[in-house]
């Protein structure tokens, strides 16, 4: 691996993808750390101790929200703009045509995508500073203390403005990792957050548990790891045979081609991490919606606001439960979109491949949709695991779900499948780079 690291750094265009990768992290970060003027830092940290739901939007802004900085929501807008597209896709007949044309259609489609993630940042925003500018449970204060268009317009209004150029900001970023640098640029901006949040959940569990918990904690986030290298790497093989054809040559010769037998890969998770970011998206936003209603005067809507925002808090059982189906539809969904979008059974039919004892055309695809629901069914029962195993310590050791205990991990496990995903995938996108360029990888074959 290390050999294969300085092989990289010795090709220059590789080089230069990895410096650029890395320079656009160290800009983020430090963009993270620019606080949005008139934030009390003591009412931040109190707030985020109550409200676990804060916590997953932390992941999603690349651990920016817990500074409330100018990229404190994130790439969380664009996320929710690409589901919705996405979703609109099979129902809209012009999306579904622009995601057959090829990378053309894809740019249009990414370019509504960036279109629509503006609306979305200005609510999310809106949405996220009125739950901060809630009196903190502990004392009474406030994290922002001039919010409001009734009393405070120009405030509110640079504020909102201030996120939302943020978040543009950081999509912004992340298209250029995608473009110009190595693995998914989004994807990379989510690592880099987490990652930088280690260290400080290193510290916090050496002071609270001492070496022993530590080192009982570093066990378990290893075994977890490779429970889901294993999972993520896992895949079932189709056999595909090709017919032979005689093909003439130049001079009156007849050459035989084809005839070699190979297989197609179905992964048993082919979504990744991307339906943990869906479902928390999802979930997400019946409570950000309900935030805006909290301070109502009608007594009503206050009422099903709170409940709306109980019913989807991290701290109670239903959230849980809806967060565990909502992980196995879309992957459900996410994988289907991913296996229409290859095409398979007639690309396949078209090069003159046949999955043996199968007819090639309808009844190869429908094998093969047989097939990838089975295969299918193991992965989106582990993400759903991995998604509520804060929530299943919390009913075994009977801790919070927030807690350090909770997680017994030195990452929580969305964060952890997140980080484990981007790592294999640039590690993929790096060994097939230097593969090309007849250099040895990091996987010995």
């Amino acid at each position: 691996m290390i050999d294969a690291i300085r092989n990289a750094f010795r090709l220059p265009d590789l080089r230069r993808k990895l410096l650029i990768t890395i320079g656009i992290l160290v800009i983020y970060r430090l963009a993270s750390h620019i606080p949005v003027p008139g934030v009390n830092r003591q009412a931040l940290a109190q707030i985020f101790e109550s409200n676990q739901l804060l916590g997953l939007l932390n992941i999603l802004s690349g651990s920016a929200l817990s500074n409330f900085s100018v990229m404190a929501m994130g790439v969380y807008p664009y996320i929710t703009s690409s589901i919705i597209i996405q979703l609109l896709q099979p129902i809209i007949p012009a999306l579904e045509a622009l995601g057959k044309e090829g990378d053309a259609g894809r740019a249009k489609l990414n370019r509504y995508t960036n279109y629509l993630t503006i609306p979305l940042a200005l609510l999310q925003g809106f949405g996220q500073s009125s739950i901060l500018s809630q009196p903190v449970v502990a004392g009474g204060e406030r994290v922002l203390a001039e919010f409001g268009f009734g009393q405070y317009p120009l405030a509110t209004i640079s504020i909102l403005f201030t996120l939302t150029a943020g978040t543009m900001l950081a999509m912004w970023l992340g298209q250029l990792i995608t473009e110009q640098g190595i693995g998914n640029g989004v994807s990379i901006i989510i690592f880099g957050g987490i990652i930088a949040g280690m260290p400080q959940n290193v510290q916090q569990t050496a002071v609270q548990g001492g070496i022993g918990q530590l080192l009982i904690f570093a066990i378990v986030t290893i075994l977890t790891v490779v429970v889901i290298v294993v999972v993520q790497e896992g895949q079932r093989r189709i056999p595909v045979q090709y017919g032979k054809r005689v093909r003439a040559m130049r001079g009156n010769r007849l050459m035989v081609v084809g005839g070699q037998s190979t297989h197609v890969p179905i992964r048993v998770n082919s979504a990744g991490m991307i339906p943990l970011i869906f479902a928390g998206s999802f979930l997400i936003f019946p409570s950000t919606i309900a935030s805006y209603f909290l301070a109502s005067q009608t007594a009503w809507v206050a009422a099903i606001a709170n409940f709306v925002n109980r019913m989807f808090s991290p701290q109670y059982n239903w959230y849980w439960i809806f967060y565990f189906f909502l992980v196995i539809a879309f992957t459900y969904f996410y994988t289907d979109v991913v296996f229409r979008q290859q095409n398979l059974p007639e690309t396949l039919q078209r090069q003159g491949g046949f999955v043996p004892g199968i007819r090639p055309g309808p009844n190869t695809e429908k094998y093969l949709n047989k097939v990838l629901s089975r295969v299918t069914l193991v992965g989106a029962l582990f993400l759903g695991f991995v998604a509520i195993l804060p929530w299943v310590v919390q009913l075994i050791f009977g801790t919070t779900a927030g807690g350090r205990a909770s997680s017994t991990l030195l990452i929580s496990s969305t964060g952890l499948l997140i980080v484990v995903g981007v790592v294999l995938d640039t590690m993929k996108q790096l060994e097939a780079q230097l593969l090309m360029r007849h250099y040895e990888g990091f996987i010995r074959r």
